[in-house]
């Protein structure tokens, strides 16, 4: 079975690594190391640990006022991801606090569409990990601080991921899987600015919504094209197969 799982996942992979070029990153050589590090999932937290370090003093050497509170912001998001993933979730929780205050102080120095991508994208994952009344206090802020990134770019590949997200990800009677499959694909049309992150994110949600729809065709199609761009992902090579039935 998992012989099999691998052969099928990686024949997707090649078959569509194409894909993985629809994209153009935009941020700086450390940030791209920290972010790498964190999707590939290959380094335990503790071993990420350094990348985000050196990651906010290099923000804070080469940076300054908005894009510094964006890049500082961004940092505490990765590492909390990294802290999340191996269920360190104090940590996580610290990390995703201070990269919303972080980015809030970005929007305090002027509005720009990552700032409040980087608000929604903390504050998200606190809602996933506080209590329920937490979460229900503060959710509908997460599709709201993203649509106030639209408004500035209307481009803004993360924004509109996180919007569709919701549609995806949330737990029945919440979601619409096939509403959320539909903006994931429309995120691919050529009218978002696409980095890296952005792509794997996409394909993955596309992954999740067909597992969940039952569709393992189309589910194993969008593992591939997400392990075409980071093969060694834990969650997408182990734990999205598990998702579908593989006879």
């Amino acid at each position: 079975m998992k012989k099999k799982l691998l052969l099928l996942t990686m024949l997707a992979a090649a078959l569509t690594g194409l894909y993985a070029q629809n994209y153009r990153d935009r941020l700086p050589p450390w940030l791209l190391k920290l972010r790498d590090a964190v999707y590939e999932q290959v380094l335990r937290a503790e071993q990420i640990y350094p990348l985000y370090a050196n990651a906010k003093d290099m923000a804070a050497a080469e940076l300054s006022g908005i894009e510094q509170r964006n890049a500082l912001s961004r940092c505490e998001y990765l590492m909390g991801r990294a802290y999340q993933y191996f269920s360190q979730n104090v940590k996580a929780i610290e990390c995703y606090q201070r990269g919303l205050e972080t980015a809030e102080q970005s929007l305090s120095l002027g509005g720009s569409a990552e700032g409040w991508t980087l608000r929604s994208s903390n504050l998200s994952q606190l809602c996933t990990l506080r209590s329920t009344a937490w979460a229900i206090a503060h959710g509908l802020d997460v599709s709201k601080f993203a649509e106030n990134a639209l408004k500035i770019n209307p481009r803004d590949a993360a924004a509109r991921h996180i919007v569709a997200s919701r549609w995806v990800y949330a737990p029945a009677p919440f979601n619409d899987t096939k509403k959320g499959i539909a903006m994931m694909k429309e995120i691919l049309s050529g009218n978002y600015a696409l980095q890296k992150d952005d792509l794997f994110n996409v394909y993955t949600a596309l992954a999740y919504g067909y597992a969940r729809e039952k569709n393992d065709a189309e589910a194993r199609v969008w593992i591939g094209k997400a392990l075409a761009i980071y093969p060694t992902n834990k969650f997408v090579k182990d734990e999205l197969p598990a998702r579908t039935n593989f006879d």
